[in-house]
């Protein structure tokens, strides 16, 4: 018997708005703090545009945002992993539960991991298509909001989530379904990041 279908979900739609914050004593403008606008309990749709999700912003346009990295998309599966290592660093309690937009993801959502995210995938929702088009890179925002070495494990897990460029404008609501429309299927998201992460290293 052939395995069941991933159930490919939306767990939750998260924005916020770029501030600034103090991070290692300097004023930086981020906005890596997003959180939920739309949820299962409250499935309100946000709009869809070119560049991103209504009431979105991002501070730094040279590595987030723009046509092919307007949403960015993270898979709740890996949400144990970084409980744990946040508990191993002190940043979280061993009980705690993450709410949605943790990782600064856009889309938090089940069913599609790196390793089987390939560049020029399309997830169809019912109201908007959003195509794959590079793994997200962490950052030292991405440190300061979790913990320091957060960067290091990310790397060396790959569970990096993946940037998303829109073919289709729309709608897009919590607890929906979405397709998985495969592309060329040549390279995955998880490939090409370990990929790009050896190179930095070598520079």
């Amino acid at each position: 018997m052939s395995p069941p279908p991933p159930n490919r979900q939306l767990l939750s739609v998260n924005v916020a708005q770029a501030r600034h914050v103090t991070i290692d004593g300097r004023q930086i403008l981020t906005a890596i703090d997003k959180h939920p606008v739309s949820s299962p309990a409250d499935p309100r749709r946000i709009k869809v545009g070119p560049l991103g999700l209504e009431g979105d912003e991002q501070a730094d346009p040279t590595v987030h945002g723009g046509q092919a990295k307007a949403v960015y998309a993270y898979p709740h599966e890996h949400y144990a992993f970084w409980q744990t290592v946040r508990a191993q660093a002190g940043k979280a309690g061993w009980d705690d539960t993450a709410n949605p937009g943790l990782l600064g993801e856009n889309l938090t959502i089940t069913g599609l991991l790196e390793s089987d995210a390939y560049i020029g995938d399309v997830l169809r929702f019912p109201d908007c298509s959003l195509a794959v088009s590079e793994p997200r890179h962490p950052c030292f925002k991405f440190e300061a909001k979790l913990f320091r070495q957060a960067s290091k494990m990310m790397v060396q897990s790959s569970f990096c989530g993946f940037y998303l460029a829109v073919r289709q404008e729309g709608t897009i609501a919590a607890g929906e379904q979405f397709e998985l429309v495969p592309g060329p299927r040549e390279v995955s998201i998880r490939d090409l990041f370990r990929d790009q992460m050896s190179r930095k290293k070598n520079i």
